[in-house]
Order: C-alpha cells, then sequence, then structure tokens
C-alpha cells in the first residue's frame, strides 16, 4: 500500500503581533517543533514524515499559506529520500502562497535520489505585492559515500512562479551526456537552486546589492570544485545554481549567501535556524 500524506499549514498574524498557524493533515506528515527564538512575529516550525523517504506510488503534498504580513521559517530535521521504485513513480510537491505583505523562508534538507528510484519533484509559488520568500532546493544522486552512484533512475524536477519563473529538468541516470558531458552536470552529483523572490519588483540598485552579496559569499567559498554562479532574470527575481560532487560543500554555500542576504531582504539578523543548532 502506498502511503499518502498532506499536510495545509496556514500562518496568520493575530492581534498581539504574533504569527500563529493552523494545520490540517492526513497521512504521516507533521509540525515536529514551534519555535521563536527571534521573537512572535517570526513562527520558525520543523516538519517531520516520520517514514522517511517515498518509495514507487507515494504522495507527499504540502500546502503554505501565509496571510497578510505573517512571517514563518520552514525547515527539516533531516533529508527526504526517493528510494528505489518498482515502476510507478513517487510524487513530492509544495504549494506556497503568501498574501501581500507576509515573508516565508522555505528551507528544507537535501532530497537523495537513490539508485533506481523514480521521482517527481514539484514546487509552485504565488506572491502577493509585497510578499519576499527566500527558498532553496538541494538534490543529491546517488549514495556516494556508500559506492552507489546513480547509474539507473530517473528524477523529474519542477520549481515554478507563474508569469515569472519556470525552471524544469528530467534527470536520467542513462543520459550519459547529460549526466557527464560538459553542457550537462559534468559528473557532478548534488545540483543546488537558491532563489529569492519578491512581490513587488527590487529597484536596479537593490538587484545589484543583492547580487554582489551573493558574488562575494561565493568568490570565498573554500572548495573549488564547487561550480555556481547568480543572476536575476526577472526585477522580482534572483537566483543561484551551484553544481557539487558533495551536499556538505554545497549547502554550505547556500547558508552563507542566505546569511548574506537576511539582512539585506528580509531585515532579519543574519542567523541560521535554531533547529539547525541543536
Amino acid at each position: 500500500m502506498p502511503w499518502l500524506a498532506t499536510l495545509d499549514l496556514r500562518y496568520t498574524l493575530d492581534a498581539q503581533g504574533r504569527t500563529i498557524s493552523q494545520e490540517q493533515h492526513s497521512g504521516p506528515m507533521r509540525v515536529l517543533k514551534r519555535l521563536y527564538p527571534e521573537g512572535p512575529v517570526l513562527a520558525q516550525h520543523v516538519l517531520l514524515h516520520p517514514p522517511g523517504g517515498l518509495v514507487g506510488g507515494d504522495s507527499l503534498t504540502l500546502n503554505l499559506h501565509l496571510a497578510a504580513q505573517s512571517q514563518a521559517l520552514v525547515t527539516t530535521p533531516g533529508a527526504a529520500r526517493f528510494y528505489r521504485s518498482e515502476g510507478e513513480p513517487a510524487l513530492q510537491t509544495v504549494h506556497l502562497h503568501l498574501a501581500e505583505g507576509a515573508c516565508l523562508e522555505w528551507l528544507p534538507m537535501e532530497t537523495l535520489a537513490y539508485p533506481g528510484c523514480m521521482g517527481r519533484n514539484t514546487l509552485t509559488m504565488q506572491l502577493a505585492p509585497g510578499a519576499r520568500l527566500l527558498g532553496w532546493d538541494v538534490l543529491a544522486l546517488g549514495l556516494p559515500a556508500a559506492q552507489q552512484p546513480f547509474d539507473h533512475g530517473e528524477l523529474c524536477q519542477h520549481l515554478h512562479w507563474p508569469g515569472v519563473w519556470l525552471e524544469q529538468g528530467h534527470i536520467d541516470a542513462q543520459d550519459l551526456a547529460l549526466m557527464h558531458g560538459p553542457t550537462g552536470l559534468g559528473g557532478h552529483s548534488t545540483l543546488g537552486t537558491l532563489w529569492l523572490a519578491s512581490g513587488s519588483p527590487w529597484t536596479d540598485a537593490e538587484r545589484e546589492t543583492l547580487l554582489d552579496a551573493a558574488r562575494s559569499v561565493l568568490a570565498s567559498a573554500p572548495h573549488t570544485s564547487l561550480l555556481c554562479g547568480a543572476t536575476s532574470p526577472d526585477p522580482r527575481l534572483i537566483v543561484l545554481r551551484a553544481l557539487a560532487h558533495q551536499v556538505e560543500p554545497l549547502m554550505n554555500a547556500l547558508r552563507a549567501v542566505r546569511l548574506a542576504w537576511r539582512p539585506l531582504a528580509l531585515g532579519r539578523a543574519g542567523v541560521e535556524p535554531r533547529v539547525w543548532r541543536m
């Protein structure tokens, strides 16, 4: 029997200026922790999926709705996993809806694609004017440390902000030109995308400041094997893309850029979520 899980989280700002949440769930996905280390307006939530991964036929759906002026940071305690499939795809779907002036940091740990998996990983977002969203998506192919390369299997990635941004790709382990070619992944097994989205356009000066901050951090990254770059395809969007042979250097680079962007774009101190320090 497949595992089917749905979690709907709705954030609102109450009369005392505290972001509170209501949740509805079906299946094995819950909010593990609710923290307010930076004050009552920012709710930090840690999501837990007890099975730890998805096999063929499983479906995991998360809907986040942030009402006007509410603020949330959502992360996970560990990696998501697409396990080997016998033929049916496994689905992981995230929908992010931000009302006017809302602010969200979407910071899940990496997704691991096991050899032989058939995964579909989809994220869509909607931002009203004045909303801000800082998020990332990190994918690790295979288990190199366990001598299990991603030599068979498929994974489809889909990141979409309708009318503004669309990134989608089909990673097939049998496509050697994609996996190892110089115009493909070049043998790298970890892919990362970090984005900063605004419901209202930034000025040219603000975009340059954010790009300069990201590029300065990336230029000082200690791992020369990390391939990365930042760009702004739309006045409402800054995107950073990275490739690496291991998860750790890529995640460290994304975390460092987030710390640089946070005070510039979100008006918050450059600190990491409390749960990451536990």
